[in-house]
């Protein structure tokens, strides 16, 4: 089912989030403060806002409590994300992911109302040894310490030619596909009896841990 996700802060970590998201054809506003970054993402981002999200009356204005997800990626501007965390969640956001800096300043977003708190800079390394060692993986987001969003290729053929109830991967694994994308064509929101073709990518959302199971299990 598609989702809806504010992202808040368009560095690096929020642009490749938006732009993740927007591959997956979810709905996405992208808000910051500066225009050249909202430019950048205009054309890939259901809504864009050139904003300052540390003014209540502009999240308020957004309905910010209607959207799924709220992702607050203001990096450079401790205070800014501090006080957008904090808004977002006295305003009502149901799920707010918010990006740190250093271990303190995740403790102080935890503090004011982070549901998860994300630190792209120190897990960069990481995921760039998870790729290289994975024949499988094309692209994930971490979106906190247990749970990641990730891409796969399947070219295993006894995943090859069977349709998401016989695959199983939610109970197998308990990973949920929330898009199949074979060649430019991008099924979101598939269907159970969906059928899942040679180098087809799945989108997948699930634990860290199934992610790399499923990785594991994959054949070259």
């Amino acid at each position: 089912m598609k989702k809806s996700f504010a992202v808040l802060g368009l560095g690096r970590f929020g642009q490749s989030v938006v732009e993740t998201l927007a591959e997956t054809n979810q709905d996405v506003l992208a808000v910051d403060v500066r225009e050249e970054p909202v430019n950048e993402v205009m054309d890939i981002a259901t809504q864009t806002l050139i904003a300052d999200t540390r003014d209540e009356d502009v999240l308020r204005g957004l309905n910010i409590d209607t959207f799924d997800y709220v992702i607050v990626g203001i990096g450079n501007n401790m205070e800014a994300s501090i006080l957008t965390t904090m808004l977002t969640k006295e305003l009502g956001a149901k799920k707010v992911i918010a990006k740190a800096e250093t271990n303190d300043h995740g403790r102080v977003l935890k503090r004011v109302g982070a549901d998860q708190v994300v630190f792209p800079e120190r897990d960069m390394g990481h995921g760039i040894v998870r790729k290289l060692l994975s024949n499988h993986i094309l692209n994930f987001i971490d979106l906190s310490d247990k749970y990641t969003l990730a891409e796969l290729v399947i070219t295993d053929p006894t995943f090859v030619d069977q349709d998401l109830i016989k695959l199983n991967l939610r109970q197998r694994f308990d990973l949920t596909v929330i898009a199949i994308q074979h060649g430019q064509d991008i099924n979101i929101s598939p269907q159970p009896t969906d059928v899942v073709r040679l180098h087809d990518v799945l989108t997948v959302v699930g634990p860290i841990d199934s992610v790399e199971e499923l990785d594991a299990t994959l054949k070259k």
